[in-house]
């Protein structure tokens, strides 16, 4: 029976300080839960933005023959294949045509 009240309010190998006991930073683990898929969320959204914004500027570059050459220009410019004297000049003419 005195066994038996001992057992009873002893608070466990778990509030002693042993090899069980709990770490003190273990908020860590629902912190780094919580930003993992805040991470991904916000991968997602970056993702599907960039698609529809290169989506977009696909659509507007094959709309016109005009402002696809223009992209064209302005990609070449980029790439360093022409130089600004060059690729202003070439953009002066393109608005000469219009």
């Amino acid at each position: 029976m005195l066994m038996t009240l001992a057992a009873q309010f002893h608070p466990g190998p778990w509030h002693d300080g042993g090899p069980y006991d709990a770490p003190a930073w273990w908020p860590v683990f629902p912190i780094t839960f919580g930003l993992f898929w805040v991470a991904v969320a916000v991968g997602v959204f970056y993702l599907l933005r960039r698609r529809m914004v290169t989506d977009a500027a696909a659509t507007a570059a094959t709309s016109s023959p005009m402002s696809k050459a223009r992209a064209v220009l302005a990609e070449r410019f980029a790439r360093g294949e022409i130089d600004e004297d060059e690729y202003h000049a070439r953009m002066a003419a393109l608005r000469d045509e219009i």
